[in-house]
This record gives C-alpha cells, structure tokens and sequence, in this order.
C-alpha cells in the first residue's frame, strides 16, 4: 500500500505542475456560466487582433488565427493565472517579424518555417528556464529599459503600418528609410485605402477617448460602456468590411485579407536545420524573455486585484507550453496580450476554462466563418494596430525618469535610439547591458557616511548632515552598500584615507546595517584592512552585521584575526569605545 505521505507529496507535485488539478475538481455551474460569456467576447474581439498582428510579422493572416487554438489550452492546463489570455501580441509579432526578416523572405515556405522554428525555441527555453527555476533572470530588465523598448517598438510599429494605411508599397528597412520613402510616395497614396485607413484610425481614437463617457451619458452601465468601448475594432472591422464587400473595393486596389484557409490548423513538425536554429537562438531567448515579462507583470497586477497569486516559475512553464503548441501547429510565437487579457478580465473570466471557450470559439470561427473575412480590408488591421500600441509610447514615464535619474535615463535612451536605429534586439541588449553596467559601477563607489550620536539618543546620523556627538579616537563609519568583488578595493581605499586623515584615531567601526552580503573578494579586503590598522595600532571593530552575513564571516578565519568585536548596535559601541568625557 502507498504511503499517505507520499501520496500527498506526488498530488502536490502534480498540482504544482498541473495547475489545472487545483481549480478543476472545484469548478461549477456559476463558473461555467461567467466562463462562457468571456470566451464568446474574448472570440470576437480578438479576431482582428489575432490577424493583424500576424500580418505585423510578416505572416500569412491565418498564422494569427492558429496561434490561438491550441496554445491556448496548453495554457490552460499549465499556467496559474485565472485570467490571462494568451496569443499573439504586438511586441512579440515585432520582435518575430525581425527576426524572421534575417533568416528568409517574407512570403516564402522558408519564412514560415522560421516561424515555427521560432517559436519550437522559445517554448523549449521558457520550458528550461521553468524547471530550473529561472524567473528571477527578468529582472535583469530594469523599468527604464522595458519602458524605453517599448516606446521604441510602439513608434516601429506605427511606422510599419503607415504604408497599409495610406496604400503605400514600402520596401525600405529601418525606420529612417521607411519614413523617407513613405514621404517621397505620398504623393501616390491610395484615396480609398486612405479613407478607410484614416477613418478608421479616427473612429477607433474616438471610441477610446470619449466612448465610454458618451455612452454613460446616454444611460448605459458603466461596465457595458467600456466593453461596448474595447469592441470598437469589431465594429469597424463589420463595417469596413461589409463597404469593401458592397462596392468590391478590391477591384478598385485596396488590399484586403483575401483568402483564408478554412479548417483547422495542420499539425506541424519543424525540421532541424542548424544554421537556422543558430541564428534564431538570440532573438528567442529574447522574445522569451520580454514576453515572459510582458504576461507576468499583467498575471500578477489581475491576480492581485482578486487576492490571487500566481507562480512566475509555473508561468514559465505555461507560455512554454503555449509557444511548444503554436510551433506544432502552424502557428508563431506567443504570450499573454495586455488587451487581450483586460478584455477576458472585464468580461468576467474566472478560471483558465475561459481561454478554452475562446479558443473553441476561435476554431468555430476557422472551420466555417473565414470567407466572411475576404473583403476585410489591410488598412482597417492597421488602423487597428496603430491605436492599441498607443498605450506604448509613455512620454509620463520618460519625463520622470529624466527628473528622477539621469542614469537610468540614459539606459532609458540608448534603449530607445539602439531599438529605432538598429533593431529591437539591439535595444534589449544595449539597454540591459548598459543597465548592468551603470549597476556595477554605482555600487562600486558605494555611499558612506562618518556618523555621529544624536545628543540624547540612540541614533545616530550623517556628521555632515546633522549636528552630532563624535570623539576624536573613535571613527563610525557606515557603508551603505553591499561589499563584494566591484566594491573590495573601494572600501579598502576609504579606510585607509579615513585613518590617513585622522591620526588620533584608535577604534574603526563598519557599520554593516546595509551590507547584505560579503563575498571572498570583500572577505581578503577586510582581511587586510584588519592587519593594515593593527600595524597603524587601529583597532578594528564591525557592528549591526545582518544573521546571513555573520554566518558567512563565521565560515571563515576573519573573526578570529580582527582585532576589535562585532557589537549588536552603533549605540552598543559607542558607549564602550567612546571618550568618557563625552
């Protein structure tokens, strides 16, 4: 017979890996019922999107549709989030589409190979970054850096649609180029395709900034007023396809969807091609990442507003999963949408069973619904684009970045001129790089402070800041950072200069209330601080040093050769190593 014990530990591990054995045993009519109503809103709201934002990469129109079938059930059974919707999305479709542009032609089988390569990558990196634990390596992209991208990427995309909206055809790569040659070419526009493009864009910027109030003005409930708002695109969708259809404004040179295949997605097996997979390795560790951080951070504030909690390392695991079921069928890299995901939110989604009902939706809608999407015209897509990734370009941010920190505005910068000028990969790297860079090199100057007692108190402040007590044999010197490899030399110069500069002294005590850690490098510096100052005939004296860090000092021979004590507080020290005079 099975141990309990075990038992229980084995049920743990599968919910912990299952997700979906947590909420499914317990799911009910009342669920079902708020589940169904989001995935029918969820289906046709993010049709358009899902077409669109495979056109961004470069992709045929169904490749959108196919990305969220199945990665949304594969979601579903391993994510934590109740909410979160996953599919293609604006970013992810920039960064794919660049990526795909290196490796192939756009329009060729080759393309959409890469595609699936693409996303066959990222799933496999997600899935490894899972098991092993390693949400922690998003946080390597500091707000400065994700906000500079994605105002970056927010401008690319605009500028990528520009051409669509206009019925321009734009050849040129990068965004100085394409600006350019969109500039020389309008002259040439396309009246009809300019009317609907900008009408549409218009409409849209309407319904976002006045919709809702307008409507509430009219009598309708708040709640339904904002769903009516966020179902702008599908309106304009309706109507500018069924225009295009009635006067076959095809046949007068707007470009439309044309024909999508209809049945669901083939199931598909990328061929190993090492070449290509060598040159897709950078960008989907990328995409993996950005759009890791990208659904996480959504997770989590939804999460938060329903006393929920999700699991960075298991949604590593789910998008991994998501973008494993988009490569073997047909479709292109994936992660949880911000609209997307509000949209499921708003329409009351309470489980992960929402995403399967959008999915079922969206597979009704490819198996019988797609020649209705003939006529759909490619400036209404942009249009659309174009205003969802407004939200992206965030000129508050970049202003209190600029008051707040002149340095992670540079990485806020670089991010943003490296991501214009050469690409979005080159954004992210730069930007983080030189993030980590302006990290090592503030923390390898760290603040300190000579501090004197407060009269009258156990406090004790700043001596340049505040009026306080100091004796002149007794130095308390706080460090304000942690002490490791960047900053060893640092420290040792500052003591050194400390006892230079004062000759009457005889007690030195770092005050470790910052430090929370010591590595070997800052362990052999206080080493030989230790022997510098007792050959001075300094005594050496440490005080306020965290649990962690004193088990670390134990675990070596440092306690044992410091002249002075470690003292529980600066108040403990200065009563015993202070002038009694004073």
């Amino acid at each position: 017979m099975t141990p309990l014990p075990f038992y229980h530990r084995r049920t743990r591990m599968l919910k912990r890996h299952l997700p979906i054995l947590s909420w499914l045993p317990h799911y009910n009519r009342r669920l079902c019922g708020a589940d169904l109503l989001a995935g029918v809103i969820v289906t046709v709201m993010v049709i358009p999107q899902s077409l669109a934002y495979a056109i961004l990469a470069g992709l045929p129109a169904e490749v959108g549709l196919y990305a969220s079938l199945l990665p949304l059930l594969a979601y579903a059974l391993l994510g934590t989030s109740r909410t979160l919707a996953v599919g293609p999305v604006a970013i992810v479709a920039l960064m794919t589409g660049t990526a795909l542009a290196k490796v192939a032609t756009p329009g060729t089988p080759e393309y959409l190979h890469a595609a699936l390569v693409l996303s066959l990558l990222s799933g496999l990196m997600l899935i490894a970054m899972g098991l092993l634990r390693m949400g922690f390596l998003a946080n390597f992209l500091s707000h400065p850096v994700i906000g500079g991208f994605l105002s970056a990427s927010g401008i690319l995309i605009a500028a990528s649609q520009a051409g669509h909206l206009f019925g321009i055809d734009v050849d040129a790569a990068g965004l100085l180029p394409h600006l350019a040659e969109i500039g020389r070419d309008l002259p040439q526009l396309h009246a009809p395709t300019f009317a609907i493009g900008i009408g549409t864009l218009l409409f849209l910027l309407f319904m976002r900034r006045y919709g809702s109030p307008l409507q509430q003005k009219l009598g309708v409930p708040t709640r339904l007023a904002e769903l009516l708002t966020r179902a702008g695109p599908v309106l304009a969708v309706t109507v500018t396809t069924s225009l295009a259809w009635q006067f076959d404004l095809a046949r007068h040179g707007v470009a439309v969807i044309g024909d999508i295949p209809r049945g669901l997605p083939p199931i598909t097996l990328p061929q190993f091609d090492a070449s290509l997979w060598r040159g897709l390795l950078v960008p989907a560790f990328l995409i993996s990442v950005v759009g890791f951080v990208e659904s996480v951070s959504m997770g989590q504030m939804l999460a938060a507003r329903r006393r929920e909690r999700i699991s960075p390392n298991q949604e590593l695991l789910g998008l991994g999963g998501a973008n494993l079921a988009a490569a073997f069928s047909a479709g292109m890299p994936v992660t949880g949408g911000l609209s997307r995901t509000v949209i499921n939110y708003d329409a009351g989604a309470r489980s992960p069973m929402a995403g399967m009902f959008a999915a079922a939706g969206i597979a009704l809608v490819t198996l019988f619904f797609t020649p209705l999407l003939y006529h759909l015209p490619i400036a209404t897509l942009a249009a659309t684009i174009t205003v969802s990734i407004l939200t992206l370009v965030d000129m508050p941010m970049i202003r209190q970045t600029w008051r707040y920190s002149r340095s992670d505005f540079s990485a806020m910068a670089v991010t943003i001129v490296l991501t214009l000028g050469e690409g979005v990969e080159a954004g992210i790297i730069g930007g983080v790089a030189l993030s980590i860079g302006l990290f090592l090199y503030r923390t390898s100057r760290p603040h300190s402070a000579l501090v004197g007692r407060i009269p009258g108190t156990e406090h004790f402040r700043n001596v340049v800041r505040h009026d306080t007590e100091t004796s002149s044999h007794l130095a308390l010197l706080r460090i304000d950072e942690s002490l490791y490899f960047a900053n060893a030399r640092y420290l040792e110069d500052t003591v050194y200069d400390l006892v230079a500069t004062h000759p009457e002294l005889e007690h030195v005590v770092v005050i470790c209330s910052a430090v929370n850690l010591v590595d070997a490098s800052a362990l052999e510096s206080l080493d030989a601080i230790n022997a510098r100052l007792k050959d001075s005939g300094v005594t050496l004296h440490l005080a306020e040093v965290k649990g962690p860090v004193m088990d670390q000092l134990k675990r070596s021979d440092f306690l044992d050769a410091m002249t002075g004590r470690v003292f529980l507080s600066t108040y403990a020290a200065w009563r015993e190593l202070a002038n009694p005079s004073q």
